[in-house]
């Protein structure tokens, strides 16, 4: 008679068949777990998340604040011949400070302002890096350049109440603006304060013109302009620099 196989646990005895039975379905199990099913396709969220998106710009803004003539005298000599950097810079000082300056008060802030451009050994054609360092050191704001900006870039800072400083070669605004003397500056600066889509034109303070007050470019003109100081030293050489406008964000609260 044939001896049975059994497996014996403390006292228990398994047949070795019983045992491979029970033992058979968790190693089935175990493998199944552990089993990589590259072809498995992620389960798919029975619904869909909405998209955020920004919400339009507005079709038209404009900010008002006071006009900051570079010759507030009517005196172009110097310094106010080339006083617009320090005319563009104030706009947006007294814009964010919400003051309303006196011609005297003007005076006196250019001048103070040209005073510290000495001391930094700048030049009297003051690019838009330096214009950043003044408001930065000088005024005491934040600021940001942008580089080859888009008409929406711009827009959009507008549409949030902050005035754009834009470095421009005056011989092409001279083709919108017949106000400037001797064909336009080939070097200029001038703020953006609003914009319309339908009339497709940004409405600036052109510091440089007394009839600057609220002026408007069209789009594509304007944003021909746009150049910074030729890297030439040169003022003839306007339309090889950079184009890019600078951004000063108001004080903090």
């Amino acid at each position: 008679m044939p001896v049975k196989k059994h497996l014996s646990l403390r006292g228990f005895t398994i047949p070795k068949k019983l045992f491979l039975l029970f033992l058979f379905p968790l190693f089935i199990g175990f493998f199944l777990l552990f089993l990589k099913k590259p072809d498995q396709k992620p389960i798919q969220p029975s619904f869909i998340l909405p998209s955020v998106t920004q919400p339009p710009l507005p079709k038209s803004k404009l900010i008002k604040t006071t006009f900051v003539e570079q010759a507030p005298e009517k005196n172009w000599d110097q310094p106010w011949q080339d006083a617009c950097e320090e005319a563009a810079l104030l706009t947006l000082d007294f814009y964010y400070k919400n003051q309303k300056p006196s011609k005297d008060e003007i005076v006196q802030s250019i001048l103070s302002m040209i005073d510290y451009e000495k001391q930094q050994n700048f030049t009297k054609d003051v690019n838009l890096e330096q214009m950043a360092k003044i408001a930065k050191d000088y005024l005491n704001y934040q600021t940001e350049i942008i580089n080859n900006p888009a008409i929406d870039q711009i827009k959009n800072y507008i549409s949030q109440n902050i005035p754009i400083i834009v470095p421009a070669n005056g011989k092409t605004l001279f083709k919108e603006n017949k106000h400037f003397n001797n064909g336009g500056p080939y070097y200029h600066s001038l703020v953006i304060l609003g914009y319309n889509d339908k009339t497709q034109e940004f409405t600036v303070h052109d510091v440089g013109t007394r009839h600057g007050t609220y002026f408007k470019y069209s789009y594509s003109l304007l944003m021909e302009s746009i150049h910074d100081f030729p890297t030439s030293g040169k003022k003839e050489d306007i339309n090889s620099g950079d184009k890019k406008i600078l951004i000063i964000f108001p004080p903090s609260s």
